[in-house]
Parts: structure tokens; sequence; C-alpha cells
């Protein structure tokens, strides 16, 4: 998601009034307040509050934990590094406030030591991914890549969802779009009004007005470039990708999500995907839509760290991890946050760190891996919109003095 959408969703509430009214009438789809409740959720003066518990607001499809719980083992506590921007100097708290943090946990060594919660949130607490979703995603795809229910990566999309053959999908491999070089005419920009961008539209019918599922025009886009040729990130080929895993697995993506990560995981906590569509009709909103505790994000974190592993066990197929890690560098002139400096499987290489990888999502969520020092870093945020440009580099910056500092 384009962190220019708040602005646009502003410019834009008096010519989505009149749908906000047509919706009111229309007895299966939200009704006005809510609309106008989901029109606020990337609000700067509320975000901290609107990026968690998003069932309350959005449509939902659970995901029940189950089985054992993988304990998290606590360490001996970790003394937080300072941070030093300008002429100013500041320990943990005063950085954490300086760059929107809810929560952050870090784990080294296998083991939790650091955990904060702010703003009124706490361990119970579920908060939105956004494009993390996209790596969970990935994760998922390696599975049913093991499973032999998805043959090969060099798969056309169109061999698993015939309705995007006749598209700019349809000749596009699996491996392609998880790199996000599907090649098709989409453009992550979030501009609405009397000319509502495609990404806009999307947005607008599938999850605040319940119209359509997100992933329904992929059916018709066109082509812009050849598949597996440029890299353009777009929450659309994350769709795409859960709607061949369904197709795949014969499963909806949450029911899958339960039983082959969300159970072996061991999670402590019941999580959620966002929904899309009619209510009750639509599908997991996989791009951008995964909601969980803070615990429950470390341990995905560690289980890549691990290779896969959650508590020992073999939960995502040797060797997948490392598939998704591997890096594509951006071009010097990518246009890219200068920090980003390559992309894998819906998995970011965002700084110079040997093996560091990251899921990344809109506002500052990081699930942050540092495989030389054997550290996981969770950071769930609330960033405005338009984000300063000292942001990125200072959290970064800061996640590298965690990692340099000794666990006790």
């Amino acid at each position: 998601m384009s962190l220019r959408l708040w602005h646009a969703v502003l410019a834009a509430s008096v010519a989505l009034a009149p749908v906000a009214a047509a919706a009111q009438s229309a007895p299966a789809g939200p009704s006005a307040a809510v609309i106008s409740m989901r029109e606020q959720w990337l609000n700067p003066a509320v975000n901290s509050f609107t990026f968690r518990d998003t069932d309350k607001v959005f449509e939902s499809r659970s995901v029940p934990r189950s089985g054992p719980v993988w304990p998290l083992v606590a360490g001996a506590p970790l003394a937080m590094p300072a941070h030093s921007t300008g002429s100013m100097v500041m320990g943990y708290d005063g950085w954490a406030d300086r760059t929107f943090t809810n929560a952050l946990l870090v784990m080294k060594n296998g083991k939790v030591v650091f955990e904060n919660y702010r703003n009124k949130s706490d361990a119970a607490t579920h908060f939105i991914s956004f494009s993390m979703a996209k790596t969970i995603t990935a994760l998922l795809v390696g599975i049913a890549l093991d499973e032999h229910k998805i043959r090969s990566l060099d798969d056309k999309a169109g061999d698993y969802v015939p309705e995007l053959k006749a598209g700019g999908y349809g000749d596009a491999t699996i491996r392609q779009i998880l790199q996000m070089r599907s090649g098709v005419d989409y453009e992550e920009r979030y501009d609405f009004g009397a000319n509502p961008s495609l990404a806009a539209t999307i947005h607008t019918n599938a999850i605040v007005r319940n119209q359509m599922r997100f992933a329904d025009p992929a059916m018709t886009i066109g082509k812009k470039t050849a598949p597996g040729s440029t890299f353009n990130y777009a929450t659309l080929d994350t769709a795409v990708l859960g709607w061949i895993l369904e197709r795949a697995t014969g499963e909806k993506l949450e029911a899958y999500t339960a039983s082959r990560l969300w159970g072996p995981l061991g999670a402590e906590t019941d999580a959620f995907w966002m929904a899309d569509g009619p209510p009750g009709t639509g599908r997991a909103l996989n791009g951008m839509g995964y909601n969980a505790v803070l615990r429950d994000f470390a341990r995905l974190g560690q289980l890549m760290l691990d290779g896969g592993k959650a508590n020992g066990k073999q939960v995502v197929p040797a060797g997948w991890v490392g598939q998704m890690t591997t890096m594509i560098p951006f071009p010097t002139d990518s246009g890219r946050k200068t920090e980003f400096k390559g992309y894998g499987f819906q998995t970011w290489q965002v700084d110079s760190e040997p093996g560091a990888f990251s899921a990344v999502g809109l506002a500052g969520q990081f699930i942050y891996v540092h495989p030389q020092t054997r550290t996981v870093i969770v950071k769930l945020s609330y960033n405005p919109p338009v984000e300063p440009e000292w942001l990125t580099p200072e959290v970064l910056s800061y996640f590298h003095a965690i990692v340099r500092t000794p666990a006790p």
C-alpha cells in the first residue's frame, strides 16, 4: 500500500460520500458509519489505535491456533543502546516515541531479551502486519510446493487459475510473481477522485465497500513489460498468489494458514486475515491483511532465522527460507528508499548487513532477521502516511545498534 493513500483518501472524501450513502441502503454491505471508520484507517491522529484489532471494523477470517505453544524462553534483559541523531542523544523510550513505535520485541540466540508495549497496547493486542503478510504468503507457497500441490515455481498462474489466462497474469510464472516481476500493467498508486487509479479502485471497492474481491481485476489487467524483466511492487501480485494457493490446495487460505503454519508454528494466540468482497464470501487479504500478537510475529521471525524450524520442528521446508531471501539487487537508480537494497520472494533486503532480511509493512512494520548475530527484531509502528525522510534510516540504525549489543 502506498504512503500517499491517506492524503488521497482525504482529497476524495466528498466524492465518496454518495457511495457511502448507497452502501447504507444495501443490507449486505457495510453501513455509511463503518465506511467512514474505514476511511480513517491511516489517519495519523489515531492510527496508533486503528492499526489494532481491525476485525472490529473490517471483514476478517479467523486463523485459529492449535497444538502445543512454542515456549519463548526469557533471556537476561538486554541493555538497549542509546540513539544519537544530530545533537540529540536519547534512550530507547525517546527513540521509540520518535519512530512511532507501538510495540517492540528482540530475540537473541532464541531467547526474548527485550519486550515493550506502548500506547495502551499489551501482549494480547492484535496488530495489523500490512505488507509483512506478503512474506507469510511466500512461506505458504513454499509449503504448498513441498506438498506437491504446486508442481513448480515455473508453472504459470493461468495453470492454476484459468480465469487469469486471458489477462497479463496468464503467462507470468509463480516465481516471477513471488519476485514482484509479473510484468502486468499495475502501479501501486492510490489516486482517488473522479478518475481513480486501479489501485485506488481496488482498495475502495474490495476493502472499504466490500463490493468485489481484491484479485478480480487480475483477470483483465494487461501487460506492461515481459514477465521476469522488471521489478514492480504490486499488492495485486500477492493477491494472485493467494488465489493460486487456494486453487492449488483446495482450501481457503485461512484454513491452510491455520493447519500448515499457525498451528505447527506453536502460536500462542489465534490470528486473523482481513478479508475482501461481500461479507462471508470474500477472500483473505493475503497481500496486506494478517493480524497477530507481537510474540507470534517474533515466532515467525525465529522460524525464518532457524531455516523454517519452529521449536526444533521443520514447519517450512528446509531450504525454502534460503530461496525466499536470495535477493535480486535493485539498480542504483531504482527510485526505492536508498536503504532498501534488494528483493527476494516477497521479502526485502533493507540494508547492507550480510545475510540480513526483513518482512516489511506499510507504516513501519518490521520483522528484521540478522543471521550473523542470531537476532530477530519485531517493530510494530504507526508511522504517518507521509514519512519523514529521516525515519527509516534512524529505525535501521537502531536495529544495527541492537544487533551489535552483545546478549548478556
